[in-house]
C-alpha cells in the first residue's frame, strides 16, 4: 500500500496553524525557553504528561501557566507540600447527617490542563494518587469511577532532588510521564529582556486565548496519521534495545545501565517524534525527529549504576552515546 506523504504533509499544514499564533502568545510573556515551549506542545499534541525539573526561577511555572491561558480550556494550579492528602487532589466523600448518606465532593484534578507545582515536594502516597488519573484518565472515590475530562493533561514541575524539603518521585510515577524536561538557565542577552519585561511591581502577563479543546484534538488525529517509515521505525526499536543489552549494539557501555528503557519509551517516542515532525508542519518523521526528542523521552527510563555514578557519567552521558553509537537510517 503506497502512503501519499504530501496529502498527510496538508492535512498537517491545516491543522497546525493554531500552533505559531500559541507560542507567539507564550513569547510574548516568556522570555527564551523556546526548548521547553516545543516540549510542552508536543505533550499536548501526543496527550502526554509532562515533567520540568530545574531550580526555582526559571519561569517553570510561569510557561505552563502562560500555556494554559493562550488555550480556552480548564485550568487548575496545584500546589504540592508536604502536608498536602490525596482528597485534597482528587476529592472525597462527604457525610450529610440530615439525608443521611455520602455525597461525592470531586477535587480540582477533575479539569483539563493540571500545572502540579513543585511535585516532589509531597509526600509518596500524594504522589502515587495521581498515578490513576495520569494512566487511566479516570479516578476513583470510595466505590465510584469518575472519567476525568478531555484532554487532561499534568505539566508537574519538580526542584532538583539536592534541594531542601524533596522527595524522590516513585519510578512508576516517574514512567507515566511522557516527557522528562530539564530547565536550564537562560543566556545573557535573554536575562537582559527578562530584566526589560518583569524588573516592575506589574509586570504584563496577561495573554489572549487562541485555540480550543476541538482543535486541539483534531491535531491529535492528525499526529496519529503521520507517516513513519520502516527503517526509522527500527531505528526507534535499536535506539530503546541500546539502553537494554548495549553490547549487542556494539557500545562501551558494560556496567553503566543499571536498567534500560520499557516499552513504553518506544511508544512514546515514536508519538512524540510524530508531534515534532507536526510543529515542523511535516507529513512524515526523519531520524532527526527521533534525536529531536530522544533525551526527554528517555532521560527518566534509564537507571545508572552504582559504577556510573562514582565516574561522574549521568543517564545523559549514557543517552548520547546511544545516539552516537547507533546507525542512523
Amino acid at each position: 500500500m503506497s502512503i501519499n506523504t504530501s496529502e498527510i504533509t496538508r492535512h498537517v499544514q491545516e491543522h497546525r496553524q493554531w500552533v505559531d499564533p500559541l507560542v507567539n502568545e507564550v513569547s510574548r510573556v516568556v522570555v527564551g525557553q523556546n526548548v521547553l515551549v516545543h516540549r510542552l506542545l508536543v505533550g499536548l499534541l501526543c496527550n502526554g504528561h509532562v515533567l520540568l525539573e530545574g531550580v526555582p526561577g526559571l519561569a517553570k511555572t510561569l510557561t505552563v501557566r502562560t500555556l494554559a491561558n493562550s488555550i480556552r480550556t480548564g485550568f487548575q494550579r496545584l500546589q504540592f507540600t508536604p502536608d498536602l492528602l490525596p482528597a485534597d487532589l482528587v476529592g472525597t466523600l462527604i457525610y450529610n447527617p440530615r439525608e443521611s448518606e455520602f455525597t461525592t465532593k470531586l477535587g480540582p484534578i477533575f479539569s483539563n490542563l493540571i500545572l502540579a507545582d513543585e511535585i516532589n515536594r509531597a509526600p509518596a502516597k500524594v504522589q502515587s494518587a495521581l498515578l490513576e488519573a495520569m494512566q487511566e484518565r479516570q479516578v476513583t472515590i470510595g466505590e465510584q469511577t469518575f472519567k476525568l475530562p478531555d484532554p487532561f493533561l499534568v505539566l508537574a514541575t519538580q526542584n532538583p532532588i539536592e534541594q531542601e524539603g524533596t522527595y524522590q518521585l516513585p519510578e512508576a510515577q516517574l514512567d507515566r510521564f511522557m516527557l522528562k524536561v530539564h530547565v536550564g538557565y537562560p543566556t545573557r542577552e535573554e536575562e537582559r529582556l527578562i530584566l526589560d519585561a518583569m524588573a516592575t511591581s506589574s509586570p504584563k502577563l496577561e495573554v489572549d486565548a487562541v485555540v480550543g479543546p476541538e482543535e486541539i484534538i483534531k491535531a491529535r488525529g492528525v499526529v496519529n496519521d503521520i507517516y513513519v517509515d520502516d527503517r526509522v521505525k527500527d531505528y526507534i526499536v535499536d535506539i530503546v534495545w541500546a539502553t537494554r543489552d548495549p553490547a549487542a549494539a556494539k557500545l562501551k557501555l558494560e556496567g553503566l545501565i543499571r536498567y534500560g528503557a520499557s516499552p513504553r519509551a518506544t511508544i512514546f517516542l515514536t508519538l512524540a517524534a510524530k508531534a515534532n515532525a507536526f510543529i515542523a508542519g511535516r507529513g512524515y518523521v526523519t531520524p532527526q525527529d527521533v534525536k529531536t526528542v530522544g533525551m526527554d523521552v528517555l532521560r527518566h527510563r534509564i537507571g545508572v549504576t552504582y559504577e556510573a555514578e562514582a565516574e561522574s557519567v549521568t543517564t545523559e552521558d549514557v543517552i548520547e552515546q546511544i545516539f552516537a553509537g547507533v546507525p542512523v537510517p
